[in-house]
């Protein structure tokens, strides 16, 4: 079995969030359930099935979190040998060469990745396309408005 990279950091940030899910949110969804239990006749209440709902998709995450963090490897980037090319953990920032806009992306692991975060995983088209290429070489992605190309403009660590 393939073990997932995850950054030190992201896996220090699954584990708070596994924390808050367990210690926070899964107490705070039993007590709404119990509270929507007693308001009586549960086939029509939407407060006792939308908790329902919350329930499963917070113990969904936990099964994910802790699945992802014990089957994942831990990989401290600061201990990696920096090459100046795109690698896992490396912060790349691209400018799209048709608008000129630049953003940095950090390339991680698929469980930590957040591209609200700039956090993109290595599964990705996008990191894909940014892996081995180093500061001054073009990438192209195939986006789905078409093919971007994007110039690497700094790669670190």
């Amino acid at each position: 079995m393939n073990r997932m990279p995850i950054t030190k950091e992201g896996a220090e940030r699954l584990r708070a969030e596994l924390e808050t899910l367990k210690k926070v949110k899964r107490p705070q969804i039993i007590a709404d359930i119990a509270e929507a239990r007693a308001h009586g006749d549960l086939k029509e209440n939407a407060e006792y099935h939308a908790a329902r709902e919350q329930q499963s998709f917070t113990e969904g995450r936990i099964k994910e979190l802790e699945s992802g963090l014990s089957n994942g490897q831990v990989i401290d980037v600061a201990k990696i040998k920096h090459t100046g090319k795109a690698v896992f953990g490396a912060f790349v920032t691209v400018a799209d060469e048709e608008t000129g806009e630049e953003e940095v992306y950090q390339l991680v692991g698929d469980l930590e990745s957040d591209i609200e975060a700039g956090r993109i995983a290595l599964s990705s088209p996008l990191a894909r396309a940014l892996i081995g290429k180093e500061e001054g070489d073009t990438a192209e992605v195939q986006a789905p408005m078409g093919k971007r190309e994007l110039e690497i403009v700094s790669v670190t660590y």
